[in-house]
């Protein structure tokens, strides 16, 4: 019994760290996946950086695995960002007066579109996407083949950075108010009101979306339905029938259950009986005959079937 207790203790354990190592690794984590998509986002952006002429853009490819993710380089002075900024970098307007930190002679600016992908790399709880994630991110632009780089501080001092959405907004949902949501290097977001349902000011770098809050969102009324009719009469027949069918399945189970306990408790009955009957006839005993024998009956042995034959008589 010991030893039995010693290996269920060992699995509830084992079952313990493995749900822990589940949780740890699980997908869609914004402190997790989402800096491992931004290392790999890094790499393949700068793949499209081949003898790049300084303020263009170039568009890169993703792998087959991330379909649906955009992404996009633009190599930039670091004087001529913080003296003109960037009229137009896809959805980004980038002011002047932009500081980076530490100080390099050439940056390079990563520009994300999450697309389908917005909600696995940076799920939220309670909120509906209204436009795909998109990002912007700074790293140093010294050697274009390097990988694994880390990310360069970039923040406006003067004027923010806007977000113009409107090109991926969908319509805000009736009842709902949208929300810029700005998602840290650290990957806790943080909330703020939007311009106009489509435009969005932000200070620093990172990951950026516009948002409702799912509860706010009205659904449209259900369309009334006639007097004693169905709006789909096909459809409620055959549901009645499922449920006529599951509750069929779950008597006929029961009923199953029910009759094998009843043969179970059958047979114990019957072999208990008849070995309550054997013990009654063992403790009884042989009984022997009796004779008289004076005034009183006494047990007597029931007579040998071979009769006892002298030595002498077997000499004849």
């Amino acid at each position: 019994m010991e030893s039995i207790g010693r290996c269920i203790t060992l699995l509830v354990l084992l079952g313990v760290l493995f749900t822990g190592h589940c949780e740890a690794q699980s997908p869609g984590s914004a402190t997790g996946d989402a800096r491992s998509l931004d290392t790999l986002l890094q790499d393949y952006a700068y793949r499209s950086l081949v003898h790049p002429r300084t303020g263009f853009v170039y568009d890169g490819t993703v792998p087959s695995n991330l379909t649906g993710i955009r992404i996009a380089a633009i190599r930039l002075r670091s004087g001529s960002l913080r003296k003109r900024g960037v009229d137009s970098y896809k959805e980004f307007g980038i002011p002047s007066d932009i500081v980076v930190q530490p100080y390099v002679k050439r940056l390079v600016l990563v520009y994300q579109n999450l697309g389908n992908w917005s909600s696995f790399y940076y799920p939220l709880p309670g909120y509906t996407y209204l436009t795909p994630v998109l990002g912007l991110l700074a790293y140093d632009a010294t050697n274009l083949s390097a990988t694994n780089l880390p990310k360069l501080d970039f923040a406006a001092t003067n004027l923010p950075v806007s977000i113009n959405f409107s090109n991926v907004v969908v319509p805000v949902p009736s009842g709902a108010i949208a929300r810029c949501v700005w998602f840290g290097l650290n990957g806790s977001p943080d909330f703020r009101d939007s311009e106009s349902g489509s435009m969005c000011t932000v200070f620093r770098q990172g990951h950026f979306s516009i948002v409702v809050n799912s509860s706010e969102i009205v659904l449209p009324p259900a369309p009334s339905e006639g007097p004693g009719l169905s709006l789909n009469p096909v459809v409620s027949r055959s549901n009645k029938s499922k449920l006529w069918k599951i509750i069929v399945s779950v008597i006929g189970g029961i009923a199953l259950v029910l009759l094998a306990l009843l043969t179970f408790v059958m047979l114990k009955y019957t072999r208990n009986k008849k070995v309550a009957k054997m013990e009654q006839h063992a403790d009884a005993g042989v009984s022997l005959d009796t004779a008289s024998v004076g005034n009183a009956r006494v047990p007597v042995a029931s007579g040998l079937r071979t009769q006892p034959i002298l030595e002498n008589e077997l000499v004849a």
